[in-house]
């Protein structure tokens, strides 16, 4: 059997066991395992053992944990419901001004978490019931809701790109600062659809009553106050990493102590807090790792096969594809199979192919694996929220109330998604958006 055969049923073997509703991790970790013994007999049992050390030698894996830990301490001591109370007193007089406050409250809080999965439980409980409560159009809200909480994954603190960054091999510091200038692109154009909207349509979006309208200088400053918290944890501890102080990794050590002693000061940091934090982080880091270790493990199977010079030699050589017609090629495949599968089983069945390609391809600027990073990140986020199996569709639906359906869930994500793509576009004709801040930055880790 040629080695290109073998790939091929390697790579039919994965996606048949993911189809399958086996969990990532082990359809991808057995395909691999099952592959290196056939192919290489007792001796393979090496294979994991050093990937194993592999992935404990890569110390951004120090930071997952610490993020995690952030993010959730934040949300299950009420901090973040602080900020969006100030949030909705400060941008009551906008058009729109809730759902505006709500893309500013997911941007936040994709700041200091790094998963959309916080932003997400976050939006649907503190941010949707008041939205509905004043006459918001809730397709409108189940789409705000939806397409804010998927900037976590792109905003610095993100932990999908600390995943991408570990398999190909990328610093992840780089990484985190490509992802600045997109995600705030994408926020503000979020915003920009939500005003243009409500503003030709005022119905989706009545204004606060006078009395929250005409509330005490005294009352909002107050409020201003709680809101602080959030931004002071994640400025000290972003601007150390900036400025040098910090590592990547002390910075996490920092997120997560100050966001410790944020909920011991505000006495919101109890058993409870404390209980549910840890088994939410644990939980998430050990499917991290898990994710990790059986991608490394079949990455490196795959690529002794010689697929990638296949995959590569088929494209550049025989096809004589344009540099540019494959990477666009590449994302059209991550929208089709971001339909069916999550962010990080995309990343592993892909990256042994896709990876080293894009870092063949001449594509006419630097630091090319760090910009495709970002436009992996974005399809990621487009993956979410598509029907018919993104995830944020069903946790939306598990968490709304019975008023908005399943139906509504759906017409919600098409705008927010048709922007997502757009931003791929302008990064693919303006590169420099990711790359201009990684370039010029020097930073520890």
């Amino acid at each position: 059997m040629s080695y290109e055969l073998i790939a091929l049923l390697m790579f039919a073997s994965m996606v048949l066991a993911l189809i399958s509703g086996q969990l990532v991790f082990a359809g991808i970790g057995f395909v691999a395992s099952a592959a290196a013994l056939l192919l290489y007999g007792p001796g393979a049992m090496d294979l994991p053992f050093n990937q194993v050390f592999k992935l404990f030698n890569w110390y951004a894996m120090l930071t997952l944990p610490m993020f995690i830990y952030m993010g959730y301490i934040l949300a299950e001591s009420g901090i973040a419901e602080d900020l969006y109370r100030a949030l909705h007193v400060w941008f009551g007089r906008f058009t729109g001004g809730l759902a505006i406050g709500t893309i500013f409250l997911m941007v936040i809080i994709s700041a200091m978490n790094g998963l959309s999965v916080a932003g997400m439980a976050i939006g649907a409980t503190i941010a949707l019931p008041e939205m509905i409560r004043r006459g918001y159009d809730k397709v409108l809200i189940s789409g705000v809701i939806q397409g804010g909480s998927s900037l976590g994954i792109l905003i610095p603190p993100s932990v999908v790109l600390v995943l991408y960054g570990m398999i190909a091999r990328q610093p992840v510091s780089k990484l985190w600062f490509a992802g600045v200038g997109p995600g705030l692109l994408m926020a503000a154009l979020f915003i920009i659809y939500i005003y243009v909207r409500v503003k030709l349509n005022p119905k989706l979006a009545p204004k606060l009553t006078d009395e929250e309208l005409n509330m005490p200088l005294r009352e909002k400053l107050a409020l201003a106050r709680a809101g602080v918290i959030p931004f002071a944890i994640f400025f000290f501890m972003t601007g150390l990493f900036v400025f040098g102080v910090t590592s990547l990794v002390e910075s996490s050590a920092v997120g997560a102590t100050t966001a410790t002693l944020a909920a011991i000061y505000k006495r919101r940091f109890n058993w409870p807090v404390v209980r549910d934090t840890s088994l939410k982080t644990l939980n998430v880091s050990c499917m991290f790792m898990w994710l990790i270790l059986a991608a490394l493990a079949f990455g490196t199977v795959f690529d002794g096969l010689g697929a990638v010079k296949a995959i590569e030699f088929l494209f550049v050589k025989q096809w004589d594809l344009n540099p540019w017609t494959i990477i666009i090629m590449m994302q059209l495949s991550f929208i089709v199979m971001g339909m069916f599968l999550d962010d990080t089983a995309m990343l592993v069945i892909v990256a042994p192919l896709y990876i080293p390609l894009v870092k063949a391809l001449d594509l006419g600027f630097n630091n090319q694996l760090i910009w495709y990073g970002i436009l992996y990140t974005i399809t990621c986020q487009i993956a979410y929220i598509t029907p018919p199996f993104g995830y944020n569709l069903f946790l939306m639906r598990s968490l709304a109330p019975k008023e908005i359906s399943l139906v509504d869930i759906y017409r919600s994500i098409w705008p927010f998604a048709a922007i997502m793509m757009f931003t791929i576009v302008i990064l693919m004709v303006f590169p420099q958006i990711a790359l201009w801040l990684p370039e010029h930055m020097n930073v520890k880790g």
